[in-house]
């Protein structure tokens, strides 16, 4: 089995349903706040794509991520998103987006993920990856992109859907 490939096919579907469960988005439905403490979907869709960025370029390349670099101020973000430690749900509830541009970041972050992976061979996905800072100890790489990289596309797709579904609009596109 090629589990760099099998990695590749799961991370680029879940990119896939992910963007067709967002395909049809409004600006006022990304923008709207739900009650409680559940954060817009753009931003939850917004957070989706940069944690990936990160983790792939800053965590697993350690390189500087796209939004940093080749995507710096044309990421479609108002402001970028506070660090780990600072509430999430304030910044979420006052990012401005534009969505035109943040699916073409989205877009750069999946190629980038996919060029990624497909670098990999079998031998780099037993590196250990140092997860403690997230209380996660020490990962094999394997482990971090099919239970972080992917779990997270998959779970933040999720919450998209249901905050479709809670406008009136149909959430997964199946």
């Amino acid at each position: 089995m090629d589990v760099p490939c099998v990695l590749r096919e799961q991370i680029e579907g879940a990119h896939e349903i992910l963007e067709d469960t967002m395909a049809d988005v409004t600006p006022e439905q990304a923008r709207w706040s739900p009650p409680g403490r559940a954060n817009p979907l753009g931003a939850t869709y917004a957070h989706a794509i940069l944690a990936e960025d990160m983790l792939i370029n800053g965590l697993l390349r350690g390189s500087a991520p796209l939004v940093a670099t080749s995507f710096a101020a044309k990421a479609g973000l108002s402001e970028p998103p506070p660090p780990p430690d600072q509430d999430f749900g304030d910044w979420a509830r006052r990012v401005q987006m534009d969505l035109t541009a943040l699916r073409q970041y989205a877009q750069a972050v999946y190629g980038n993920t996919t060029d990624y992976i497909r670098s990999l061979s079998e031998d780099d996905l037993n590196r250990t990856i140092d997860m403690t800072s997230m209380g996660l100890g020490k990962q094999s790489l394997a482990w971090v992109l099919g239970n972080i990289v992917l779990w997270h596309i998959n779970a933040h797709c999720g919450e998209v859907s249901c905050l479709k579904g809670l406008q009136g609009a149909r959430g997964y596109p199946f």
